[in-house]
């Protein structure tokens, strides 16, 4: 038998929910069972690859610590991952124990949470713990507590070995009639290959720039017309607000296309070709910069949305609200 244990916390030293992994792992090995643990804090960047190590495993435990909202972020990642990249049929056969540990409100809804996404993936329940510790030492000094984590740890070795039953859950019933998974025309080969692409920051980035080159090539083949840098400078130079005593620089790419902007106090000077080392580099999309020039949009708030991204100081950043008034 094989249970792989995955944490999601953050890997602190007082956290409780380590503690309790540590000895259902101590446990699980006294019963000769094969275990494997994955610190998703240390994995963050291969999370998307992790759903292969579920093929060969009987159970998991699927153990996360409550802060202060909800199970955290690196377990979200890992059950996003196992919706879109797992082997469905073979998650219909692997039991799941959540192991939840608060230092603050929730920890019965966390609980509850990773029950019911391994539930819509498709896999067998099974009994987990939570509790409330707000002091890890409170936890490691108390008897009764251990012995309660071993009694759940032999539970949890029972119910895989056993392979026991349980009644079905109604959001299987929900899932199958309006919940449909991404990849459901691809294999479960296919599934793993494209879950390591997606973790290749390097392949997704070639992949990204490829897609733009193609779609500016028909953009040319269809005579649209190309962005025009020289009109968006222009739309600086009628909205240039001056902002006494300061002194910045900007480059702004307008897809793969720079624009760069000197501020000197009352006087500003543009440029079609990009500064070494501006203060702040933006990169947005023809369709974005046409929205803030428009009035539409504001570069603050294209930023916080997601459709424009920031490198340098974030200050200097909300200066392009005031030195350009687009917004009517």
């Amino acid at each position: 038998m094989k249970i792989n244990i995955y944490y999601g916390g953050r890997g602190l030293m007082d956290d409780p929910t380590l503690y309790v992994i540590n000895k259902m792992q101590t446990v699980f090995e006294e019963l000769n069972v094969r275990v494997e643990r994955f610190m998703l804090n240390e994995l963050k960047n291969s999370i998307v690859t992790l759903p292969q190590t579920l093929k060969d495993a009987d159970g998991i435990i699927l153990a996360t610590t409550v802060e202060w909202y909800g199970i955290g972020g690196y377990m979200q990642q890992f059950l996003d991952a196992c919706w879109l990249y797992a082997d469905k049929e073979r998650l219909q056969k692997i039991y799941m124990s959540p192991i939840v540990m608060s230092t603050t409100y929730g920890e019965r809804e966390g609980k509850l949470n990773l029950s019911t996404a391994w539930e819509i993936l498709g896999g067998l329940p099974c009994s987990g713990l939570c509790g409330y510790i707000a002091d890890a030492a409170s936890l490691e000094m108390n008897d009764e507590y251990t012995t309660l984590i071993e009694k759940k740890a032999e539970n949890i070795y029972r119910t895989i070995n056993q392979r026991l039953t349980s009644f079905p859950a109604s959001n299987q019933a929900v899932k199958k009639m309006v919940s449909v998974s991404q990849n459901t025309d691809l294999t479960p080969q296919e599934s793993e290959r494209l879950s390591q692409y997606a973790a290749d920051d390097g392949y997704v980035q070639q992949q990204k720039e490829d897609i733009q080159e193609l779609a500016n090539m028909f953009r040319g083949m269809m005579n649209e017309e190309p962005t025009d840098s020289e009109n968006y400078i222009q739309e600086f130079k009628d909205h240039f607000n001056p902002i006494a005593g300061l002194k910045t620089s900007y480059n702004i790419i307008v897809d793969r296309k720079p624009i760069s902007i000197k501020i000197n106090g009352p006087e500003a000077e543009y440029s079609m070709e990009a500064i070494d080392k501006p203060e702040v580099e933006v990169t947005l999309s023809t369709a974005t910069m046409d929205e803030i020039v428009a009035g539409r949009m504001t570069f603050q708030r294209a930023f916080m949305s997601g459709e424009m991204k920031e490198k340098g100081d974030f200050k200097t950043l909300r200066y392009l609200d005031e030195l350009f008034g687009f917004m009517k």
